[in-house]
């Protein structure tokens, strides 16, 4: 469920045009200008939507996930994942202010971000330290960097770790509830890291349910590999600009077959998770591509 919140080519020479009766036929050169002129205005009427509109309209995504290794005791944890928020670029404390309270709305159990905080600088998450740590989980709150959290990772870590997240690099954490236990495994960025899921799986047993939180989500094809029963990831933006009929003309290495939305991975129909992002990166646009905030309620299959 999803949710609203906020021609003909012209004769050679000089001879004119044949006349058909009732319609006259255009030229090359009168058909090029008036297309010009049509995409020119097109132009002007959405540069304001996909500038200042539709960046700042979330999208929350609600979806119900079965997973049949699923511990009992944690069917219908609410899982609120975020990821990509670049401020310092296109989005501000302001704009965390308003994702908070969406967060926050939707009562989460366990919130997952999955990399780039921030656009470049790490001081630029400063001033959504204190608005991050008013967001609560009872079984916790977890963070990754992407490729672009990497300028200043000690200070970055500690920011986040300021904020009430638990920061994984190559790392996991245990979470017990009922009697049962899963496992949440961060991995270094594809990009800018080193990934190694078998250090971030080195206290997890093998039969454990384990999500892995992976900025670039087409490393599922090797995460597969390795006992991960979910995975979530960003990095795609979903485009960010996507075209009708066509969908993204562009996405960043990383995201090139898996880019918005729920996939299973070929061998093992792992699920894996896009997370449109709620910032954007490059370019302050968005069109047909909105920012997103995902909500997976976990069901045992």
């Amino acid at each position: 469920m999803n949710r609203d919140l906020s021609g003909a080519s012209p004769k050679r020479g000089n001879d004119p045009e044949p006349v058909k009766a009732g319609r006259r036929k255009i030229t090359r050169r009168q058909f090029l200008a008036r297309g010009t002129a049509t995409l020119f205005g097109a132009g002007l009427l959405t540069g304001g939507y996909v500038w200042q509109g539709e960046p700042g309209w979330l999208e929350v995504t609600e979806l119900e996930l079965p997973l049949a290794q699923l511990p009992s005791a944690f069917s219908g944890t609410r899982l609120v994942h975020f990821s990509d928020v670049h401020l310092g670029f296109n989005k501000d404390a302001g704009d965390v202010k308003r994702l908070v309270k969406h967060i926050k709305e939707a009562k989460p159990d366990l919130i997952c971000f999955t990399g780039d905080i921030v656009d470049s600088e790490a001081e630029d998450l400063t001033d959504s330290v204190s608005l991050l740590a008013e967001l609560t989980a009872p079984l916790g709150k977890y963070a990754i960097f992407g490729n672009h959290d990497y300028k200043n990772t000690e200070l970055l870590t500690r920011l986040l770790q300021a904020a009430g997240f638990v920061v994984l690099r190559n790392q996991s954490y245990v979470i017990s509830q009922g009697g049962a236990r899963i496992g949440i495994a961060g991995l270094e960025d594809m990009l800018k890291g080193t990934p190694d899921p078998e250090a971030a799986l080195k206290d997890i047993p093998e039969d454990m349910f384990t999500v892995l939180m992976m900025h670039e989500p087409d490393y599922a094809d090797t995460a597969e590999g390795y006992p991960f029963n979910l995975q979530l990831s960003g990095h795609s933006h979903g485009g960010q600009i996507r075209l009708p009929f066509i969908g993204a003309p562009y996405t960043p290495y990383g995201s090139l077959k898996y880019i918005s939305g729920l996939y299973y991975t070929a061998a093992k129909a792992m699920p894996v998770y896009v997370n449109r992002g709620f910032g954007e990166t490059y370019m302050p646009f968005r069109m047909l591509c909105r920012p997103e905030l995902t909500v997976l309620t976990l069901r045992r299959a």
